[in-house]
């Protein structure tokens, strides 16, 4: 029997092979359709069952402050971790096509001012935590990535990520998560752009300068379709099993600030009067330890009581950016000056978008 080349892939199927993945590949699409429609249908009775549980089962006072927390909470939650599933899963897909490796391959070489660019937009999409830092770092030194360029990808990883951008879309609108979108971008390029221009090699570790003279090597992993699906489902049991502690922890905080904190309160610290509000919010978000899944509920509720956008997107910045723990860890391959240029760039980009949002919005 003649085999029959297989579109869309490299390898040959003879026809008795075909109906069987042909039907295999209609099931998972038919599947993957029932999956969609009942997470539709799911999310979009949340906030009625909330209230319902609320004030219903529980016969909770509407306007009580309890009330108000509890439906918060019972409302947020099981929203924040149905968004988290469905896109950590699409984008754990595409993550497939930009692992690590491929991501110092294509930042080699590259002019500074392109190369910010381009490692700031890929750090959107490529797999990075604190602990993630130090390998991708060398890594990067490794393969000759300038030492702008990294700090671009190093800004924009954690900061501007699928998590954060999803859950601003999902609690805040999408106005609000492009601004973050494109301010957290701005702040990458023109921080990492800064920092090449100081020609600042000097003040990475001795130990890390001699890896420029080794030779990285890059090992392809080639992947089928079904492997990246699996890399989907591997990637929401990782990393939502990772944060949701942090998202009820957040979603419980951000439920007391809704239930209990005053907005003309909240108005008088967090403010746009409140000149001091912003370098207030940073000095305050660098030593906490959260992600973007934990710090967002926290963003919506502090903006619900009356804060200011840009006050409140500092906070966030400076936290997931900035955060102690990263700054620790990147010491490792980093000296003390080094870093405190690293916080003083970021940090300056961080006010100024606090300054300029609180001005005109």
């Amino acid at each position: 029997m003649e085999p029959i080349q297989t579109p869309g892939c490299g390898c040959t199927k003879s026809e008795s092979d075909l109906p069987l993945e042909s039907k295999s590949k209609c099931k998972a699409a038919f599947l993957g359709m029932i999956g969609l429609v009942l997470w539709y249908v799911i999310y979009g009775q949340l906030e009625p069952f909330s209230e319902f549980f609320t004030y219903s089962l529980l016969s909770l006072e509407k306007d009580g402050h309890f009330g108000g927390a509890i439906q918060f909470f019972v409302y947020e939650v099981p929203k924040v971790m149905m968004l988290l599933t469905l896109i950590v899963f699409i984008v754990g897909m595409i993550r497939s096509f930009f692992t690590q490796e491929r991501t110092r391959r294509y930042l080699a070489g590259k002019r500074e001012t392109a190369g910010n660019v381009m490692a700031s937009l890929l750090g959107i999409v490529t797999p990075f935590c604190s602990c993630s830092a130090v390998p991708l770092f060398l890594g990067f030194v490794q393969a000759g990535v300038p030492l702008g360029v990294t700090f671009s990808f190093l800004i924009a990883a954690p900061m501007v990520n699928e998590i954060a951008l999803i859950l601003l879309y999902g609690l805040l609108g999408w106005k609000v998560a492009a601004l973050y979108l494109g301010t957290g971008l701005m702040i990458a390029m023109v921080s990492g752009w800064i920092i090449g221009r100081f020609h600042l090699e000097h003040w990475i570790e001795d130990w890390v300068q001699e890896l420029r003279a080794a030779e990285a090597v890059v090992v392809e992993e080639k992947l089928t379709w079904a492997d990246r699906v699996q890399r989907g489902r591997e990637a929401v049991r990782d990393i939502v099993g990772k944060v949701w502690i942090y998202v009820v922890a957040g979603i419980g905080v951000g439920a007391a600030i809704h239930g209990y904190v005053p907005e003309d309160f909240m108005a008088s610290i967090m403010g746009k009067d409140a000149w001091w509000s912003v370098p207030t919010a940073v000095l305050v978000g660098i030593p906490m330890y959260s992600n973007a899944a934990g710090i967002v509920p926290i963003v919506e509720a502090l903006l619900g009581k009356g804060a200011a956008l840009g006050t409140v997107l500092a906070f966030m910045m400076s936290v997931i950016a900035l955060s102690l723990p990263e700054m620790v860890i990147l010491r490792k391959v980093l000296k003390p000056a080094l870093i405190t240029v690293f916080i003083a760039v970021v940090g300056s980009g961080i006010l100024f978008t606090g300054f300029l949002f609180n001005m005109i919005i």
